[in-house]
């Protein structure tokens, strides 16, 4: 199962869409301040979540969404 993801900064409303195998495991390097784009932006809360059956599936709605 693979997801996209929104991750949205509250007090700016700027968003972060992204896509992975594991929402769990990148969620936490999201928060932990892993991944240098959330970290900057400070997005932190979870907003949306879609899932799909591929890679390919999950990467192309968030090239769509970007």
């Amino acid at each position: 199962m693979y997801y996209l993801y929104i991750l949205q900064n509250e007090k700016t409303d700027r968003f972060y869409i992204g896509s992975t195998n594991d929402l769990k495991r990148r969620l936490k390097e999201h928060l932990r301040g892993k991944t240098r784009t959330t970290r900057v932006l400070k997005t932190n809360k979870l907003v949306y979540i879609e899932k799909y059956n591929s890679k390919k599936e999950a990467r192309n709605r968030e090239k769509k969404l970007k």
